[in-house]
């Protein structure tokens, strides 16, 4: 099974950009440990972290014949992205939409996502390990609808 893994704007700057938001691990990090739960998990990511919208639009579709779900970090594109939101929808395939803050404890402008809605779900507020929780619903889910045996039902974050 392969999931499309999309880290947006701004993204390449975790560790660094405002630790006390977005906690001290760097993307690398974040990349490391999703590769070690999709080890376990027996599946292949292919990931993308850009800072252009029309970049990661042509990722997505790309990705979607051979891709079975996407997990999408949207950066601030969550807040303003019509494009991005047509671009999911377009790829016929679920995503989960996940942020390293809560979006809801901060400026009001972050409370409304033009992805959510369409989304399979969202993950917000765990730091980095948004990301794993995500990864974990978002194959759980898939395995479920297939038939596939879903695995250990912890978290294993």
């Amino acid at each position: 099974m392969r999931i499309g893994v999309v880290h947006g704007p701004n993204l390449g700057t975790l560790g660094l950009r405002e630790p006390a938001v977005y906690g001290s691990v760097t993307l690398d990090e974040v990349d490391r440990r999703l590769g070690d739960l999709a080890g376990d998990l027996a599946v292949d990511l292919v990931p993308l972290r850009s800072n252009h919208e029309g970049e990661i639009v042509d990722f997505l579709e790309a990705e979607a014949a051979g891709a079975r779900g996407f997990l999408v970090n949207p950066g601030g594109l969550t807040h303003t992205s019509v494009v991005l939101r047509d671009a999911l929808l377009a790829t016929g395939r679920p995503f989960v939409e996940v942020h390293v803050s809560n979006p809801h404890a901060r400026e009001s402008f972050r409370h409304r996502s033009l992805l959510s809605d369409i989304s399979a779900g969202v993950v917000y507020g765990f730091g980095w390990r948004s990301y794993l929780v995500g990864l974990r619903g978002l194959v759980d889910q898939l395995r479920s609808s297939d038939g596939s045996p879903s695995g250990p039902t912890e978290l294993g974050v």
